[in-house]
């Protein structure tokens, strides 16, 4: 029988006659219907080799199983080759050996997004875990989601902490012969099964198996339609012959011993990459070659949310994403041998928990990799850095790999993609939605289309349209995601705070509404990322940023008192001689004044310390005895206080956002000695001194010393800090309510300079004014002038 041909059994003969006689058609019947001659009818009807896809027409039309009309050879058929001469471990061992080099060739490698150059999979590859619960398929209200967040910042929203125990997936591939990986794009579903077939060559994980690849969409493209069996055969084949002299016939028929005997691993990637016009046959293919040979294991990946398949015997599971040691271990594999260390890596994504919450994902983590190498940091603008994770996403991800989706809706292009998450992220997250109901989704998504050129006016239509363009938006993109039975949000808040920014950027073009809309939320935590986005996508900022300003400074204007402190901390700032901004000094005294509640807050340690280091013990005369005796009292004091030290005090964090380059222990301390120190505490500071004795930290002397007069030593300092902070000019009385509004002042004042500070455009002129007006009584700012 020819490869691309099958032939009627017997027994399917008569089935097929049975059929004709019961849909009452005769064999001419046939033709038209399933081809355009009678010459394959006939052939069909008396058992002669026909065109496959005509067979398999035939027989559909018949209403028939095609492989129960086929003259097959039963798997004990196959199971019988080579029984005369060799065992199957044999065999197995034979085709390990002669396949191995071909598969360390096509899968020991990977090379994604920008990589110039591909990495070998071994050297990048982190242990995947998978969840054994379908995330979007768990029956949870939104009310259960919310409990399920963690209430700081609404941070790491992937939206939910999943709370399923995570199975390293290496055991659920030991645990079920034919399992189904879903996975969000980028999820790692092919690199995995790409390990896979590495670890099983090696002998490593199912080493009594031969591992088999079979990427889908290239099956499903393949010439003249084969088979599945027929396609494995051909493709192993070709990879083979390059490598080793055999015998071509001796070779097939050992891998259909090995496969007929189940000792096969088939590892099928890219389930959802099959274009609607293949899916049913390939489908039908998968199902009956894994009945078929049953004993084999199966390992096959889809993205979640692709069209509805179902695979009875096949268990499904989902890939979790990464957790923060999986997150560790990958930057460790990708920085090791270069310049920049994977500590340095780490230790910035912990700064910036918006991109830390993107490397879940082992694609978008990449990503981030890539970016950090180039310039050893993240892009100031974070608006570029999501941009391209989004364009990853929406573009890069499936073209680099030569994927083209079926569209499910022809008018909607990438931007008008886009234009809909933001139009949806916009109504959502004012209202404060993080989820949504399917159906409101839906509606968001019915309202757009009906706009769009030419769309369809039947209502019914429209509602199937936008549970169609839901489901690609999920499938294609991952950007919108179930987080249980009907239940969405976006994949991550930094996708959703990012498309809530644009909308108001480009979509709503910046308007004068649409701007005041946003600052009402200057003081709300939950909206501070979304004006640092917003900011950072604007073609110019002055704008927004100076509406921002006048915002702030109304949050005191009202109270008097607090208006006092402004005046103040301003008047104290002319009076000092130094070379630093006015608004830094009046930053400083911002903090001292308001941190006057704790004896000896955080701006003050750092008086102390530079104080210690700089005065009392001269590092010019003896460096290594000054730095041990300053650090070893000031932990002396920290220790003391801490405990009366609220996390929350406002401290010097303004001034560090005023100037960027200001460290806490490397700010000059002449600025610091200049704002802080009055000449007559100056002096009975160097009275202190004179009580210290001139011996080394380390001696029991100097232990004994301190053991007997530290105490008093310490209480003597903050006796003498104090009566600087007791003068009758520094001590302010705040209730609870001023204490909450100089709170709101200072963090939106924060938030202003972080957004200043944020590489966006801003005009010289604008910037200056800000600055230059910083933490002003509101009589004393004058409106911008043009």
């Amino acid at each position: 029988m020819a490869e691309r041909s099958l032939q009627a059994s017997q027994n399917g003969i008569q089935l097929a006659r049975q059929a004709l006689t019961s849909k009452r058609l005769f064999q001419k019947d046939l033709v038209g219907m399933v081809c355009q001659s009678r010459q394959p009818i006939s052939k069909f009807f008396t058992g002669k080799p026909v065109d496959r896809e005509i067979f398999v027409a035939i027989c559909e039309r018949l209403s028939l199983k095609w492989q129960d009309i086929a003259n097959l050879p039963p798997v004990d058929e196959l199971m019988k080759v080579g029984d005369n001469t060799s065992d199957i471990a044999t065999v197995v061992k034979e085709v390990r050996e002669k396949i191995k080099s071909i598969i360390e060739e096509r899968y020991s490698t990977m090379r994604v997004l920008d990589m110039t150059q591909p990495i070998g999979l071994n050297d990048i590859y982190t242990n995947v875990n998978i969840l054994e619960k379908i995330t979007g398929r768990r029956r949870l209200g939104i009310e259960e989601l919310l409990q399920q967040c963690t209430s700081d910042d609404f941070n790491h929203f992937g939206l939910v902490k999943i709370t399923e125990k995570r199975l390293p997936a290496l055991e659920a591939v030991e645990k079920h012969s034919k399992l189904m990986i879903l996975g969000k794009p980028g999820a790692g579903k092919t690199t995995f099964l790409k390990y896979l077939a590495i670890q099983c060559i090696r002998g490593e994980f199912q080493a009594e198996r031969v591992p088999i690849f079979i990427t889908l969409k290239d099956f499903a493209e393949a010439t003249n339609k084969p088979t599945l069996l027929e396609y494995i055969t051909e493709q192993t084949i070709n990879g083979v012959s390059k490598a080793h002299n055999f015998i071509k016939k001796e070779f097939i028929t050992s891998i259909h011993y090995v496969i007929a005997h189940g000792k096969t691993l088939f590892l099928l990637d890219g389930l959802d990459e099959i274009k609607e016009e293949d899916s049913k046959r390939v489908l039908r293919e998968i199902r009956d070659f894994s009945n078929h040979f049953q004993d084999n294991n199966f390992v096959m990946t889809c993205r979640i949310a692709a069209r509805e398949y179902t695979f009875e015997k096949f268990t499904e599971v989902e890939v979790a994403d990464f957790d923060d040691q999986q997150i560790v271990n990958f930057t460790n594999n990708w920085f090791k041998g270069k310049p920049v260390t994977p500590e340095t890596f780490i230790q910035r994504l912990k700064q910036n928990r918006r991109i830390q919450e993107l490397a879940a994902s082992p694609l978008l983590l990449t990503l981030l990799c890539l970016a950090f190498e180039e310039s050893g940091d993240f892009p100031a603008n974070r608006s570029e850095l999501y941009k391209e994770g989004l364009d990853a996403l929406l573009k890069k991800w499936d073209a680099k790999r030569g994927i083209q989706r079926d569209q499910v809706y022809k008018k909607l292009s990438v931007q008008r993609k886009e234009d809909l998450l933001s139009k949806i992220a916009l109504t959502t997250f004012e209202s404060g939605d993080y989820f949504f109901k399917q159906k409101i989704a839906e509606q968001y998504i019915t309202e757009y289309i009906r706009n769009l050129p030419g769309a369809n006016t039947d209502e019914e239509a429209l509602q199937l349209d936008s549970e169609e363009v839901l489901r690609s938006i999920e499938h294609h993109h991952g950007l919108l995601v179930a987080r249980a039975k009907g239940i969405y949000s976006f994949s991550h808040l930094t996708f959703h705070e990012y498309f809530t920014a644009r909308e108001i950027v480009f979509v709503k073009q910046s308007s004068e509404e649409a701007l005041q809309s946003l600052i009402v939320h200057v003081t709300e935590k939950r909206w501070r990322e979304v004006f640092l986005l917003a900011v950072g996508m604007s073609p110019n900022a002055d704008h927004l940023l100076l509406l921002m300003k006048d915002k702030i400074d109304a949050i005191l204007s009202d109270d008097e008192n607090l208006q006092n402190l402004l005046r103040w901390s301003n008047e104290k700032s002319l009076a000092v001689d130094s070379q630093y901004k006015k608004s830094i000094k009046r930053a400083f005294y911002f903090a001292f004044a308001v941190t006057n509640e704790v004896e000896i807050g955080y701006p003050r340690l750092v008086i102390v310390l530079h104080f210690l280091h700089k005065i009392i013990f001269n590092p010019v005369k003896n460096p290594s005895l000054a730095k041990k005796l300053s650090n070893f009292i000031f932990n002396e004091i920290f220790r003391e206080i801490s405990n009366n030290i609220s996390s929350k005090d406002v401290s010097l964090s303004l001034i560090h956002h005023i100037y960027p380059n200001y460290k806490v222990v490397g700010f000059d301390d002449k600025c610091i000695l200049f704002l802080a120190l009055a000449p007559q505490i100056k002096q009975a500071l160097l009275q202190l001194k004179e009580q210290l004795p001139t011996l080394d930290i380390e001696t029991n002397l100097f232990k004994q010393w301190w053991i007997i007069n530290g105490q008093n030593w310490i209480e003597q300092l903050s006796l003498v800090m104090n009566q600087y902070n007791d003068c009758p000019d520094t001590h302010w009385q705040f209730n609870q309510e001023d204490k909450n509004l100089i709170q709101q002042y200072h963090d939106a004042n924060v938030l202003l300079m972080e957004c200043l500070n944020s590489n966006c455009y801003v005009s010289y002129d604008v910037r200056q004014y800000i600055e230059n007006t910083l933490l002003l009584p509101i009589a004393e700012i004058k409106p911008y002038q043009q």
